[in-house]
């Protein structure tokens, strides 16, 4: 089973919420639910971004790595593979 890094927005350019999970379905509705009290408090419900890895070591390293980069770094993956940061939800294998 994959692991995944996932990054959720409220709007374009609005508040983000970066994470990793095993079961990205679960984890998504997990946030549009409220279950996650900073999703809840910033309205974040759109996953626009994610990217599975084989292990958890791997995952691991990648949200590490992207949760120190810069904003403007961040809304360019994001945009690259997103590019009107639609609900990617439909997507998750």
């Amino acid at each position: 089973m994959p692991h995944f890094v996932y990054i959720m927005a409220s709007r374009p350019g609005g508040a983000l919420y970066m994470g990793r999970t095993r079961n990205l379905r679960m984890r998504v509705e997990a946030h549009r639910s409220g279950l996650s009290a900073h999703t809840a408090k910033y309205k974040i419900k759109t996953l626009v971004w994610f990217e599975a890895h084989d292990d958890f070591e791997t995952s691991l390293r990648r949200e590490r790595l992207l949760k120190r980069w810069r904003r403007a770094w961040k809304d360019a993956l994001i945009t690259q593979a997103n590019p009107h940061w639609q609900d990617m939800t439909h997507a998750i294998p």
